[in-house]
C-alpha cells in the first residue's frame, strides 16, 4: 500500500466515527430554532501554541472540526474543506456553496505553493450593461443590484473543495462534509454576532419567502443561546457527498438554484424591486475552478506568494510591499511607518483599479505590476513629510519612468465587506490559507428553497459602467467573466519554509488588512497575536482613510492628520460595529511550534487551535 493510499484510508475511517461535537437531543426533522439542550460551543481562544498541526477562523464550531480532522489523521488540505463546510453553516452570512473563493495551498513534499481560483463567473447572458438602465445608460440602483438574481453569479465553492481534495486531500469530498452536516443536523447555539448580523439584514431577509423562512424562524429574530438548525443544508450536504458535486452543476441543486435566479422568491407584499437573474443551467455546467499560479515577490528577503488574477489581492499587497522596501519602517517611528504604509496602499490601489480584472478577458501586466523596478519608479511619490491627494493617477506597470506623475485618477469602486477566512497546517508541514464568500454580508438575500444557503451577489463587484470616461476598464461585466476581488490569502516563506499564513474578510480592506498585519509583524516589531489585534487604518485611493475608533483615540492620528491625512470612522457594514478585516493567521517558529491566530474581538473574536497544546 502507498503512503497516500495509507493517509487515505486511516483518515476515511476516522471521518466515519469523527466525535465532533457534545450530543444534542433529539428533534423533529422540520425544527430549525428551539431551547439549546445542553448544546455549548467548543471553548473560543484567540491563541494557541502547540504542534501536530493547527487551525485558526472566525467560529469555534468551525475551528473545532478542522482540529478534529487533523486529530484524525487528515491533512491541512482534508482540514480546511471540512472548516469551510461547518463555516457555510454557522457563518451562513459569509460564506456557502453559494458562493466562491481562493485557495492557496503549500505542499511540503515539493516545497511549491499552488493556488485554486474559485471564483464565481457571469452567466453567459451577462454584457458590459447587465447594470445599467437602457432608458437612461446610467448605473442601476446598487441596492437594487445586491437585492436581486442580476447580481448572483455561478458558484465555485463547491469546484474548489473537490479540485482541492482531489489533487492533495486524503479523504473524499463526502467524509469531508460529514462534520459540518452533523452541525446543520443538530444545530449550534446562536450567539450575540449572529442574531446582530440577522438584524442587520432583518429587512431585505423579510422580502424573501424562503431566506425569511429559514433565517427568522416564526417570524423573529433568532434568539442568543438557543438552538439554530439548518435541516435543509444538512439534506444538501447529504446530496452533494452522495452524488458529488455534479448535483449542483449538473443536477437536482443546481436546477433549484437557476431557477430561484431566474424567478427569485420573493415575498407578498414586498415593495423592493428586484430583478431576474440571467443565469441558465448551463452556466453552472460550464463553470471550472482554475489551477492558478500564485503571485510572487520577495520582501526583505522574505518570499510572499498570494493570489493572482481575477484576485487583486496578491498584486496589490506584493506592489505596496515592493514600494515599502525602499523606505525603512522601524517602530522607533511609527507615525512615519505608519505614513509610508499608507502611501504605499494609495499608490497601488491607484495601480490596481486601472489594470487588475479576469486575465482571460484582458492584457493584464501582472508580471510588471509586481516588478521592482516599477515599485521603485512608484515609491518616488511618497515624501516624508506631506500626503498624497486622492483619487491619484495610476502609473503603467509596461513603461516605467513615467510613475512620478500626480494626474488624477478614479475613485476606488466598491466591494462588498463581508467573507470570511481560515488557515491550516498539519503534522506533515503542509499549509492552507484560504479566503471564501458570498460577497456582502447576507449576499444577496436570497435562499434557494428547500437547500438552505443564500446565494452570492458577486456580481456587484463588476464596475456598472466604466470607472473614468475614455480609459479601457478590465473589470466591466462579461459572460464568463469572474469580477475582480480583493481576496487576499497569504504565504509568506523564510529559506523555502512557511513563516507565516495570513488573510482577512473585508473586501477591498482585506487588501489594506492583510498588508498591515504584515507590516506590524515584519517591519514594526510586533508578535503576531499584537499585530492582528492593533488598530487598523485603509487607504485605498479615497479622499478620506477609514479607521478604527482604537486608531482614532491614538497619538499617532493627530501627527498623521498633520501630514495631511484626513480620518474617517471605518463603516459597520458587514459587523454591528466599525471594524476593518478580521485576520486568521499561523506562524511557524525554529522549534516547530506553530502559533495560531484569531481576532480577539472583531466579529465577536475568533478561534484559533492547535492539535497538541503548550504552554
Amino acid at each position: 500500500m502507498t503512503i497516500r493510499r495509507a493517509l487515505v484510508a486511516a483518515a476515511s475511517a476516522a471521518l466515519l466515527t469523527l466525535p465532533l461535537l457534545p450530543a444534542a437531543a433529539a428533534s423533529p426533522p422540520r425544527a430549525t430554532h428551539g431551547a439549546s439542550s445542553g448544546l455549548r460551543p467548543p471553548a473560543k481562544e484567540a491563541v494557541a501554541v502547540g504542534s501536530g498541526g493547527a487551525v485558526s477562523s472566525v467560529n469555534p464550531y468551525a475551528s473545532h472540526v478542522g482540529l478534529d480532522v487533523l486529530r484524525h489523521g487528515g491533512n491541512a488540505v482534508d482540514a480546511a474543506v471540512a472548516t469551510a463546510a461547518a463555516l457555510g453553516v454557522v457563518e451562513p452570512y459569509s460564506a456557502g456553496i453559494g458562493g466562491g473563493g481562493y485557495f492557496v495551498y503549500y505542499d511540503a513534499r515539493t516545497k511549491r505553493v499552488h493556488t485554486i481560483d474559485g471564483r464565481e463567473t457571469g452567466p453567459a447572458r451577462m454584457r458590459q450593461d447587465s447594470f445599467t438602465d437602457p432608458a437612461t445608460g446610467k448605473a442601476i440602483p446598487f441596492d437594487e443590484a445586491v437585492n436581486s438574481g442580476l447580481s448572483v453569479g455561478v458558484p465555485g465553492t463547491p469546484a474548489t473543495w473537490q479540485k482541492a481534495l482531489g489533487k492533495w486531500g486524503t479523504v473524499t469530498l463526502g467524509q469531508a462534509l460529514r462534520p459540518a452536516t452533523r452541525i446543520a443536523d443538530d444545530g449550534f447555539v446562536v450567539n450575540d454576532e449572529f442574531r446582530a448580523q440577522t438584524k442587520m439584514n432583518e429587512a431585505r431577509f423579510r422580502d424573501f419567502t424562503s431566506t425569511a423562512q429559514l433565517f427568522l424562524p416564526n417570524g423573529r429574530l433568532p434568539v442568543v443561546g438557543t438552538r439554530f438548525r439548518n435541516p435543509d443544508l444538512a439534506r444538501t450536504y447529504r446530496e452533494l457527498a452522495r452524488e458529488g458535486v455534479n448535483a449542483l452543476y449538473r443536477g437536482p441543486i443546481g436546477r433549484d438554484v437557476a431557477r430561484t435566479v431566474q424567478n427569485p422568491p420573493v415575498a407578498k407584499g414586498a415593495t423592493r424591486t428586484v430583478r431576474p437573474g440571467l443565469m441558465q443551467r448551463s452556466d453552472l455546467a460550464g463553470y471550472r475552478a482554475i489551477l492558478r499560479a500564485p503571485t510572487h515577490t520577495t520582501y526583505h528577503g522574505l518570499d510572499v506568494y498570494s493570489m493572482a488574477p481575477s484576485s487583486s489581492g496578491g498584486t496589490t499587497v506584493g506592489e505596496a510591499l515592493n514600494i515599502l522596501e525602499n523606505f525603512r519602517l522601524s517602530p522607533s517611528d511609527k507615525v512615519q511607518a505608519l505614513h509610508d504604509y499608507l502611501e504605499a496602499s494609495r499608490i497601488a490601489f491607484a495601480d490596481r483599479n486601472r489594470w487588475v480584472g479576469d486575465p482571460a478577458f484582458s492584457d493584464l501586466p501582472a508580471k510588471e505590476l509586481l516588478s521592482k523596478d516599477f515599485a521603485k519608479d512608484r515609491a518616488c511619490l511618497i515624501r516624508p513629510d506631506t500626503s498624497l491627494t486622492s483619487p491619484l493617477a495610476p502609473g503603467d506597470p509596461r513603461n516605467p519612468g513615467q510613475g512620478c506623475s500626480r494626474g488624477t485618477g478614479s475613485q476606488e469602486p466598491y466591494e462588498g465587506p463581508s467573507t470570511t477566512h481560515l488557515v491550516t497546517s498539519d503534522r506533515w508541514g503542509n499549509v492552507v490559507s484560504y479566503t471564501l464568500t458570498i460577497e456582502q454580508t447576507g449576499g444577496s438575500a436570497i435562499t434557494v428553497p428547500g437547500r438552505g444557503f443564500l446565494l452570492n451577489n458577486e456580481l456587484t463587484d463588476f464596475d456598472f459602467t466604466p470607472l473614468q470616461e475614455g480609459v479601457p476598464d478590465p473589470n466591466l461585466p462579461g459572460p464568463g467573466k469572474r469580477p475582480r476581488s480583493s481576496m487576499s490569502p497569504t504565504l509568506v516563506m523564510r529559506d523555502g519554509s512557511p513563516l507565516i499564513a495570513v488573510g482577512s474578510p473585508g473586501g477591498a480592506t482585506i487588501i489594506t488588512t492583510v498588508l498591515q498585519t504584515l507590516v506590524n509583524r515584519l517591519d514594526l516589531g510586533m508578535s503576531l497575536p499584537e499585530a492582528v489585534a492593533a488598530p487598523r487604518i485603509s487607504q485605498r485611493n479615497r479622499t478620506t482613510t477609514e479607521a478604527e475608533p482604537a486608531f482614532l483615540d491614538s497619538p499617532e492620528r493627530p501627527a498623521l492628520e498633520a501630514l495631511g491625512e484626513h480620518f474617517v470612522l471605518a463603516p459597520a457594514t458587514f459587523t454591528p460595529s466599525p471594524e476593518i478585516g478580521a485576520v486568521a493567521a499561523l506562524e511557524f517558529g525554529p522549534d516547530g511550534k506553530v502559533t495560531a491566530v484569531a481576532e480577539p474581538k472583531r466579529r465577536g473574536g475568533g478561534s484559533a487551535m492547535v492539535v497538541h497544546k503548550t504552554s
